[in-house]
């Protein structure tokens, strides 16, 4: 078998052991590689318990510019003897496998047709190292200095890395550049050169390499958020963590005072529950949770839809039901959030592709809560907030302001002959409101969650009732031209064929379709964004005999949604879903749209005319 060879164009797959130190080692492998100016995409798989299980780091080296898991590994740096099997299976043919070679293995452990590269990690660590956690720390430094000789990583950009990472801390600074050079020394002395190569590029541009969950925290800073009520759950806590640290920054007056209140609750429910306390007296408030949080969130939830009052909910979306993969990538909490609570409720949702639109939504997520009265979501998930992606740099205006919707003042309820806080008095289902206390005896001062009629007096009389869940429905129909439009690219030839996705999925997405295209099959894309879903939504399917749902859960979750919202026969809408935890790879897209154009006899898009 020929071994593989490529320029920046190849992934990388690092197996650890959860706790071991390697998450900085690896993390200094991907960033020297951007500093060449190559773009690439990683993914940190790691466990839910906090040490001795495997965990994997995926590097996808990409001068194309693609940022989804593309599917196989070129290079697999093996450090975990329980994953030793799995590790190699996943290689290429014609890959490499990295080991450490201090301790003799079988031929019959290897595979024929992979390039096997040993180096004696722990041997070395062993002569230069007395301290056991040094041995074990350093040693993940030596194998990013030998493979930054086998593959062209310049040194001085590693070198500069380090010095920004260990600023004032010179001795490990220096350290650590002994361990890297020992182990680039060491590969270029006795290692031959491989076909994997990495060459200066220009590739990156002014893109800014951040994670999700830290760019939704800005956005809701940039968004006005005063107020963070919280409790711990993975995928989500490092936006509640991002966001203190932001308000520290930037809601911190010079004398030291705050202008934010951030609380850790008991728990979900009672997180939710300030947040609508905190959003009924005018804060603009959040909570970052994922699936579980949403569940115990819902009593809430019905009552900031019903009652009318703004809330925002970041949802960073994880493996489920039940507790399920806790640090696992899934879209398992549409169906969940759409129609969040009991009785008749329909709830927003925001679905950014990446960390620049998990900023936007973020930021418009509060101006979209106080303009509808409402719960917002905002639909991560873990792929895209606990990884760093490589994205286009946030538009920042000094000068924006809140958008704080139908709010009455003092001045104008003076003015006004009657308040009343349930009346539509513009057709779009949107009553006006006010913050408690905003007139002495005017506007509102109290809430509750029972049926009232359009001037809030409590009544149970059905008509009363009736009117104002279908004044619901009218806003909810509002919220159509108000919430982020879906995006259309056209295939290069007519197409009778269609594909709708969204969130995460996009990346791969993107590089699918420039695959399927290669293949003979054209399809048009429609990426979904929100929901309620935009008119157009409906009329793409309507243009198409048929149209592949791509989602990453295993009831075709957004399938059912487009279906139950829009009226589509489900036999138009075929399901193509991945759900195992891990991001969803272009290689995936490719070979199960693939597999089902076929079957739907695909042969009029080899036939089309441009």
């Amino acid at each position: 078998m020929q071994p593989l060879t490529a320029i920046n164009d190849f992934v990388v797959k690092f197996a650890n052991v959860n706790g071991s130190g390697s998450a900085s080692a690896n993390q200094l492998f991907a960033k020297s590689i951007l500093r060449m100016g190559i773009p690439i995409a990683s993914r940190n798989i790691f466990p839910s318990n906090i040490q001795g299980l495997p965990t994997w780091f995926e590097v996808r080296v990409s001068g194309e510019g693609h940022l989804g898991r593309r599917g196989g590994v070129d290079l697999a740096v093996a450090m975990n003897p329980q994953t030793w099997d799995r590790d190699i299976a996943e290689l290429e043919p014609g890959g490499y496998l990295f080991y450490d070679s201090t301790k003799p293995m079988p031929r019959s452990r290897f595979r024929d047709d992979i390039t096997v590269l040993g180096v004696p990690l722990t041997e070395m660590c062993n002569a230069t190292y007395s301290d056991a956690r040094q041995r074990q720390l350093f040693k993940n430094i030596m194998y990013v200095g030998a493979l930054s000789s086998l593959l062209g990583i310049d040194p001085a950009v590693v070198e500069q890395l380090l010095t920004e990472q260990y600023r004032g801390k010179e001795k490990l600074a220096a350290s650590n550049r002994d361990a890297f050079q020992t182990g680039r020394d060491w590969a270029a002395a006795n290692l031959p050169p491989i076909g994997l190569r990495l060459e200066t590029s220009d590739k990156v541009g002014s893109r800014i390499y951040v994670e999700g969950n830290a760019a939704a925290a800005l956005g809701a800073v940039y968004g006005g958020a005063t107020v963070c009520a919280w409790y711990p759950i993975t995928p989500s806590t490092s936006l509640a963590e991002a966001f203190e640290r932001y308000c520290r920054r930037f809601r911190t007056d010079p004398d030291g005072s705050k202008r934010y209140a951030i609380v850790q609750a008991e728990d979900e429910l009672a997180s939710i529950g300030i947040v609508i306390g905190a959003s009924w007296n005018g804060a603009r408030a959040f909570t970052a949770t994922s699936g579980p949080g949403i569940s115990l969130m819902q009593e809430f939830v019905g009552l900031s839809y019903f009652a009318e009052i703004p809330a925002v909910i970041f949802d960073v979306q994880r493996a489920g039901p039940s507790t399920g993969m806790p640090t696992r990538t899934q879209q398992s909490d549409v169906l969940l959030a759409a129609y969040a609570s009991h009785g008749d409720t329909k709830h927003v949702l925001l679905l950014p592709e990446d960390p620049r639109e998990c900023f936007e939504f973020g930021a418009a997520a509060f101006d979209l809560a106080d303009r509808l009265q409402t719960t917002i979501f905002v639909m991560l998930d873990l792929d895209i907030g606990m990884n760093d992606w490589l994205c286009e740099p946030f538009a920042w205006d000094d000068n924006r302001r809140m958008d704080r919707g139908k709010v009455m003042t003092a001045a104008m309820l003076e003015q006004a002959s009657s308040f009343g806080r349930y009346l539509d008095v513009d057709g779009d289902g949107i009553p006006y409101r006010t913050y408690p206390g905003t007139h002495p005896s005017k506007g509102a001062f109290f809430t509750r969650g029972t049926s009232r009629d359009r001037l809030a007096k409590y009544t149970e009389h059905g008509a009363a009732y009736v009117d104002n869940m279908q004044r619901l429905l009218r806003k909810f129909e509002t919220a159509k031209e108000l919430v982020p439009g879906p995006i259309e690219q056209t295939a290069a030839r007519t197409t009778p064929y269609g594909v709708i996705y969204y969130g995460s999925t996009s990346a791969a997405m993107r590089e699918a379709l420039g695959g399927l295209q290669q293949d003979g099959i054209h399809l048009d894309a429609l990426r979904v964004r929100a929901f309620p879903f935009h008119d157009d939504v409906a009329r793409f399917i309507e243009a198409h005999e048929t149209v592949f749902v791509v989602e990453q859960n295993r009831d075709a979750q957004l399938r059912t949604l487009i279906t139950t919202e829009c009226g589509i026969d489900p036999a138009r809408l075929v399901p193509v879903l991945h759900y195992d935890g891990t991001p969803i790879t272009a290689r995936f897209i490719r070979t199960a749209i693939g597999r089902q154009a076929g079957s739907l006899d695909v042969v009029p898009l080899r036939k089309t005319v441009p």
